[in-house]
């Protein structure tokens, strides 16, 4: 999965590593690291840690990569960490994102969640950056069982 914006790369970089702008379009959830190479990662969704790990990639604006383990139930953190990397590509005026995230186990109880829950968030990266505004997305909309969101 891609997706091509308007938005300058410093913003986009800004929109992925700031809780200014991740609460706005990833269901109030904030980003806690200082982005440095093996510094700790957090997303905090309304006071509670849901997802831990740690920087394995800044290069401010290209590319951004960190392990992701989710720990909200035992089973999830049964799960080893996943890795997510965010590749930053300019062509022109348009910036092509190109987000993955893999190192699933066989078998993985977060993987579903986890499907569903990043073509939500990534579009409504696109239309805050885009537009200003993020799509106010109910989480009953993506049938994520156990997320009942902000």
């Amino acid at each position: 999965m891609s997706s091509t914006s308007r938005p300058p790369r410093k913003k986009l970089w800004q929109a992925l590593t700031s809780s200014e702008f991740s609460k706005r379009y990833w269901f109030n959830t904030e980003l806690k690291s200082d982005w440095k190479l093996g510094s700790p990662f957090a997303l905090v969704m309304n006071g509670t840690t849901t997802d831990v790990g740690e920087i394995l990639e800044a290069d401010r604006p290209r590319r951004l990569s960190y392990t992701f383990h989710h720990v909200l139930s035992e089973a999830d953190r049964k799960e080893r960490p996943t890795k997510v990397v965010f590749n930053l590509e300019p062509h022109g005026k348009l910036v092509k994102l190109t987000p993955t995230h893999e190192d699933f186990e066989e078998g993985s109880v977060i993987l579903d969640g986890i499907s569903k829950g990043w073509p939500a968030i990534l579009s409504s990266l696109k239309s805050m950056l885009e537009s200003g505004t993020a799509l106010a997305i109910p989480p009953a909309a993506l049938n994520i069982e156990g997320f009942d969101g902000p």
